[in-house]
Order: structure tokens, then C-alpha cells, then sequence
């Protein structure tokens, strides 16, 4: 699992430790990123060239009705005005601290450049690199442990509980609030996806990335590990070969991967991205 060096599994001669955890926990951002996390059928908008109607008058079919607009994700957002982006940090906390009172998202918060931060993790998301260097906050405390069993190597279940804080930060996200914040919030981030050289919708990224989440199979904590480079990787190639973001959510343990996939599905929704969008519960 080297792909993810912020969040890897290490392993050393001893049982190895990660760096003391920043203190600015990044639950509330993987939550609306991981919205919003924060991803494939509505992926893109499909344009197709059409034929020219036939020229023979006996033949006479009714005209095609023109495909319906997507409706822009999170609806209207408030009404209130926007400063530049580079001066939002103050607004983002302001609009993020009426979603909830998680001490983790509370002690985040004083992190500079939110919405430059938020728009590029969703963006790796969705287009496949891993978005651990932008979440290194999210280094557990507490060290990476195996167990050896059967002539095998598996994760410790103990390693798992490194990240009950993250998860009950999503867990506690509103899930409308959160929609309203990308509306309201969505002129600003669609300059940052600008600044990153795309032309593309945001919503269409955002509506990826959750997608990919969403797509993370279920894991129930029996997965063999093997090793890989300085760390470990699944023995499973299926699970090996899934995305960096895939492997980063399977990494938090099977309850934790409950927790962050249904209060996705639950945002998706919110946002108005159409059930049969997203994969089967």
C-alpha cells in the first residue's frame, strides 16, 4: 500500500509508529469532500452527434425532445456575498461550524486555503492519484499493528480504532447542511477547480468521486496483508488493485468503512445526485 505514504502500513523490525497526528483533523473535509467526500454513470455529460433526418417527406418522425439540463448539485445556495478566494477561510469556518460540533472538525478548522484544499482532494478522488499528501492530518497517533495467524498476516483490529475520531467526525455531518454549504460555497470552489487547469463542472467531479467511494467493496477485517516495499499491500489482488482513495477508506476498517459510505450515500442524495446514480447500497 505504498501508493499512500501519509497513511501507509509500515512495517519495521519493531512495531513501527506514525508521527504525532497534526493538530487540525481534516474529518469535516473528507466528509463534504469525501462529501459530499466527498464518485460513475452521471460522471460526465455525454454529447453525441446526431444524424442528419431523413430527406424522404413520407418519412415522418416526431422530433427527439431535447435532453433535460443537469440540475446544478446542492441547489441554490444562500444569498450572501462571496469574497475572493484566497479570503474565504474565515466565511468557510463561519458556514462549516453550523454543520456540527465535532471537536475534531472544531481543532481543523484554523487550516489555511479550505476550499483550494477540499477542491483538490475531490479532484484526486475522481481522477485517480492519491490525495494523501493534502491529508496529512489524518496520520493516526497511535501505531500500525498485524497479527500473524494460520501462516498468514492480517491487520490488527486495534489499528482500526485509530480512526473512530475521523468517523464520528463524518458521522456527525448534517447531510442537507452540508449541501446547502457546496451551494453556497460552489463559486468558490469552481475557481479552485479552475486554477487546477480544468474546465470541467465541479458538480460532475464532486458527483465522481463520490461514485468511486461508494464503489469501495466491503471488507470484514479477514483480508491477508502481504509485503510490499517498506510497508504492507493486500494479498487479495482485487482489493490491491483498487484506487489509492479505495484503499485510504479500506484502511479505516470495516465499521469505519460503514460509517464514511453511508453518510455519503446520504449526502449524494442531499445533493441531488439521483439514487440510481449510485451504486447499490
Amino acid at each position: 500500500m505504498n501508493d499512500a505514504p501519509d497513511l501507509e502500513l509500515h512495517r519495521t523490525a519493531a512495531e513501527p509508529e506514525f508521527p504525532p497526528p497534526a493538530r487540525r483533523p481534516a474529518g469535516m473535509w473528507i466528509a463534504i469532500a469525501v462529501l459530499v467526500v466527498a464518485a460513475c454513470t452521471a460522471g460526465y455529460i455525454a454529447f453525441v452527434w446526431r444524424r442528419p433526418p431523413p430527406t424522404q417527406a413520407a418519412v415522418s418522425r416526431p422530433a427527439a425532445a431535447a435532453a433535460t439540463p443537469t440540475p446544478p448539485l446542492g441547489g441554490k445556495g444562500e444569498s450572501i456575498a462571496l469574497p475572493p478566494l484566497d479570503a474565504t477561510d474565515t466565511l468557510v469556518r463561519t458556514l462549516v461550524q453550523a454543520l456540527t460540533e465535532s471537536p475534531a472538525v472544531m481543532a481543523w478548522l484554523p487550516t489555511n486555503g479550505l476550499i483550494r484544499n477540499f477542491t483538490v482532494v475531490v479532484a484526486n478522488i475522481a481522477d485517480g492519484p492519491t490525495p494523501a499528501k493534502h491529508l496529512k492530518v489524518l496520520r493516526p497517533a497511535a501505531p500500525f499493528r498485524i497479527v500473524s495467524r494460520d501462516g498468514g498476516i492480517f491487520v490488527d483490529p486495534r489499528s482500526y480504532d485509530r480512526y473512530a475520531t475521523i468517523a464520528d467526525a463524518i458521522a456527525s455531518v448534517n447531510a442537507a447542511g452540508a449541501a446547502n454549504l457546496y451551494a453556497t460555497l460552489k463559486p468558490r470552489i469552481e475557481d479552485a477547480q479552475r486554477d487546477l487547469g480544468s474546465a470541467d463542472s465541479f458538480d460532475r467531479t464532486l458527483e465522481r468521486a463520490i461514485v468511486i467511494l461508494l464503489n469501495t467493496p466491503a471488507i470484514d477485517g479477514s483480508e491477508r496483508l502481504k509485503p510490499k516495499g517498506i510497508g504492507y499491500g493486500y494479498a487479495d489482488e482485487r482489493l490491491e488493485s483498487l484506487t489509492p482513495a479505495q484503499k485510504q477508506l479500506l484502511r479505516m476498517g470495516p465499521r469505519h468503512v460503514r460509517v464514511v459510505k453511508a453518510k455519503l450515500r446520504e449526502i449524494a442524495l442531499a445533493l441531488g445526485i439521483p439514487a440510481s446514480h449510485l451504486p447499490a447500497a
